[in-house]
């Protein structure tokens, strides 16, 4: 059977990317660095055993796909010709292959400006979730963000809180102490700041895997970090 989709430029630029816009200039460029990061970890395979049905541009945009649009195995499938236990497998395998690459510590890091945050995203597995805030099963996944480029330099799973950890966080109101003038305008410049990341979570969540994630154990993981990946490629072209 015939799949829709192929490697073809309307398709990367369309799932991979953020914005038509934006990787119309830089197609080569986004498909090219996924297509080599994968290479270089292992993505052809080991050279032996079952070959598989698709070609390794077309399993990365499989796996670009999935996560964009959050459908399931069963959709997926017609859309690349291949079975849902096919489309199973390629997620599985390549997922973790498109991960953030861990971030160069740069010259003059003690002067930038990093961003720590966390966002909630809905899980179905409960192993790695808890009743939130948003009445759902949720995890809460951490990234920090550069200020200057916005790009994500890690993302992870969280510890749960910022307090007595070193970074600069928001003024708390306490009982019966209500904030100071000097506090409150350190609150209204913490939230400009802010801003930032919280623009990051906003394009990071338009793959919809960070909206509702079906996938157990690390797979939210996964997803995030190639999330964080793809958002990168694309903010950098």
């Amino acid at each position: 059977m015939a799949g829709v989709l192929r490697a073809e430029r309307v398709w990367v630029e369309t799932f991979s990317a953020g914005s038509s816009r934006t990787s119309r200039s830089a197609d080569g460029s986004v498909r090219g660095r996924l297509l080599k990061a994968v290479r270089e970890r292992g993505g052809e395979g080991c050279g032996w055993g079952r070959p598989w049905r698709l070609p390794l541009a077309e399993r990365v945009l499989l796996v670009a796909v999935y996560y964009r649009t959050n459908l399931t195995m069963r959709q997926l499938a017609p859309l690349f010709g291949v079975s849902p236990a096919t489309v199973c497998r390629v997620i599985q395998r390549l997922g973790p292959l498109l991960a953030l690459e861990p971030a160069r510590t740069p010259a003059d890091a003690a002067e930038r400006l990093w961003i720590v945050d966390g966002t909630l995203v809905p899980v179905r597995d409960r192993t790695v979730g808890v009743s939130s805030r948003n009445y759902r099963f949720s995890a809460n996944v951490q990234v920090i963000v550069d200020a200057e480029s916005r790009l994500v330099v890690a993302t992870a799973r969280p510890d749960g809180a910022y307090i007595n950890t070193g970074l600069i966080v928001l003024h708390r109101k306490r009982p019966g102490r209500p904030l100071l003038k000097g506090e409150e305008e350190d609150n209204a410049q913490h939230r400009k700041v802010r801003a930032r990341v919280e623009h990051t979570f906003s394009r990071m969540k338009n793959y919809k895997i960070l909206r509702d994630c079906r996938q157990r154990g690390n797979g939210l993981h996964h997803a995030a970090q190639a999330v964080a990946r793809m958002h990168n490629l694309t903010l950098a072209a």
